[in-house]
């Protein structure tokens, strides 16, 4: 863990919903566009010890779509991870689906995310809505924490690398 990095906390709220928040070392401009912009994606979303993302694309604008491949490290299996934008407010909120295809029978779930100003910072709360108790509960049983937990991680250091920091 490096110096003065922020911790990412988990909440649940509810019976179905998540809220991940963390506030980043970057102006809501730089965690927008490393957010959505695909070729910053690639770079962070899929947690570096267990999978590495092999496509990444997103159209991002309300009723575009997005789609991020991993394949995980030991066992060379793919699975995607795919959704629809509902909402996008460049710089501040993103509203859009996400669907776990393996277990796209089981449902989906809308997350949105804000982000605010704080200074020189960005707090990012990322709201997860899911479709039924046990469909959260079923994401929470696959070890999706400490995988986000490390994401986000790498999220930071690619947002502080674009600002010239340390961690590029």
């Amino acid at each position: 863990m490096s110096a003065g990095r922020n911790e990412t906390t988990l909440k649940l709220v509810g019976d179905r919903e998540l809220e991940i928040t963390r506030l980043f070392r970057a102006p809501p401009r730089v965690v927008f566009e490393a957010w959505t912009k695909a070729e910053l994606v690639s770079r962070w979303w899929a947690p570096k010890s267990r999978a590495e993302l092999v496509e990444c694309t997103a159209d991002v604008r309300t009723g575009g779509s997005y789609r991020y491949v991993l394949r995980n490290l030991g066992g060379g299996d793919t699975f995607a991870f795919s959704g629809r934008y509902l909402e996008v407010s460049p710089h501040s909120r993103l509203v859009y689906t996400h669907v776990f295809e393996p277990m796209a029978q089981f449902g989906s779930c809308t997350i949105t995310v804000t982000l605010e100003a704080r200074g020189d910072s960005t707090l990012l709360v990322s709201r997860e809505a899911y479709s039924s108790a046990e469909l959260r509960a079923t994401v929470l049983e696959t070890g999706m924490e400490p995988g986000m937990r490390e994401a986000m991680d790498q999220f930071e250091e690619l947002v502080v690398g674009l600002l010239g920091g340390a961690g590029a």
